[in-house]
């Protein structure tokens, strides 16, 4: 239960006269919480990612974030895990592709070379890895290229 109680007179204040209320006391002025500008910030954000996603194409950028090349990152002496089996000059789109640990049962291929800036007919080539190959050494080139652009190769060996 709470009561509300008149606070006590001012020290120098006369007497409240008898059958007069004495004022209310004055609301203490109401505290800022920065709720607009948080909400100033999160508007700020919001426009940086429209501008974005309008500049670079908001299928690129949502694509790119959710679906992360991590492959993108592999260097020599890298391993990367299980890939689908193919022979001769044939390909094969992989989704899913990723670098692992060397020391993990799910690495199957070592990086051997890398070579970026390619063409896809100059990934279908496969020169870009002929210099990593040893004679005899049976070789893969796994590329990622988007149509129209270059990008790199890996140059691989089944892992031992």
């Amino acid at each position: 239960m709470s009561e509300q109680v008149a606070p006590p007179p001012a020290p120098n204040a006369a007497p409240p006269e008898p059958g007069v209320q004495p004022p209310p006391p004055a609301e203490p002025p109401a505290k800022k919480t920065g709720g607009r500008k948080a909400l100033g910030i999160i508007g700020a954000i919001v426009a940086f990612l429209v501008i974005a996603g309008l500049k670079f194409g908001v299928g690129s950028a949502i694509g790119n974030f959710l679906n992360k090349d991590e492959t993108a990152e592999a260097k020599s002496g890298d391993c990367i895990a299980e890939l689908p089996e193919v022979t001769g000059a044939q390909e094969e789109k992989v989704d899913g592709a990723k670098v692992v640990e060397c020391t993990s049962t799910e690495a199957a291929f070592t990086v051997v070379g890398r070579a970026d800036g390619q063409t896809a007919a100059q990934a279908r080539a496969g020169d870009a890895c002929e210099q990593f190959f040893k004679e005899g050494e049976e070789g893969y080139v796994f590329s990622s290229i988007e149509p129209g652009k270059t990008g790199y190769v890996l140059c691989l060996t089944k892992k031992a």
